[in-house]
């Protein structure tokens, strides 16, 4: 493993499916660690803690800790923080993620007071008609609306499912609005990765198993794109791509080899 000195990789569809293991995953990531190769998890999933996604993996047999992953929640906080200081937010999204929200003014579906922010996460049983409609008044009263990620789908172990892109381009529609990304595919989810890593992009690979968000977006930053075709990969969706992944995998077991190989 020569020219390649650090690596980031998505969770969801590369390591794990529904957060069992892919076959060769914990394998490989043991063999990256062997390695010596500095490496974060980069995630876009909003339904648990980092802490709770370390345990989760640690737990699988992956040699993670919670330094080890950055997820969109976590910069979201920071970003919202930083441009929107003591802004009151509306949260949209399925699962506990409280601990990663630190510090920010946090409303939940069904408070009928006035936000500043509609902060959207990823979808589940929470985006229901009412709490999308609260949201839409919200916008329109001239809230900002930030998102996590515009993910259409993801892939469990029932198949894939609908995702927060799915319902957020309704309300950019209906509001006459647009969102502000802040987890992947935003330039800024790469760049605080990589100052994370205290790496170079031109040194890192960025493996994933959605084409645009995690390979095609980090290959925009000067990164070296990995898709792998497991998770949501389809191959309908490789073939209308924007781009051209500089790499394909069948599966994370095969990075390893493929870092070997490099010149």
């Amino acid at each position: 493993m020569r020219r390649i000195r650090a690596v980031l990789i998505d969770i969801d569809g590369v390591l794990t499916i529904s957060w069992k293991p892919l076959p060769g995953a914990v394998a490989a990531l043991r063999r990256l660690r062997a390695a010596g190769l500095p490496l974060a998890l980069v995630t876009n999933t909003t339904s648990r803690t980092r802490a709770s996604i370390a345990g989760a993996l640690a737990e699988a047999g992956f040699p993670v800790t919670g330094g080890d992953i950055l997820t969109a929640p976590v910069i979201a906080a920071a970003y919202l923080r930083g441009r929107y200081p003591g802004a009151r937010c509306l949260l949209l999204n399925s699962g506990d993620i409280g601990q990663d929200l630190a510090g920010l003014s946090v409303a939940r579906p069904g408070d009928p007071g006035p936000v500043d922010v509609v902060l959207a996460g990823g979808a589940g049983p929470e985006f229901s008609y009412q709490a999308l409609n609260q949201a839409f008044g919200q916008l329109q009263r001239g809230a900002r609306l930030v998102a996590m990620h515009r993910g259409l789908y993801w892939r469990t172990d029932e198949g894939l499912q609908l995702d927060t892109g799915a319902f957020l381009a309704g309300l950019e529609q209906a509001a006459g609005t647009e969102a502000e990304v802040v987890g992947k595919p935003a330039a800024a989810f790469f760049a605080a990765a990589l100052a994370h890593l205290g790496a170079g992009a031109a040194d890192t690979v960025m493996v994933g198993d959605d084409i645009e968000t995690d390979v095609l977006a980090a290959q925009r930053q000067g990164l070296t794109g990995v898709l792998v075709k497991t998770g949501k990969y389809l191959p309908r969706t490789h073939q209308a791509a924007s781009g051209t992944p500089d790499h394909v995998l069948d599966s994370f077991a095969d990075l390893p080899a493929l870092l070997e190989e490099l010149p």
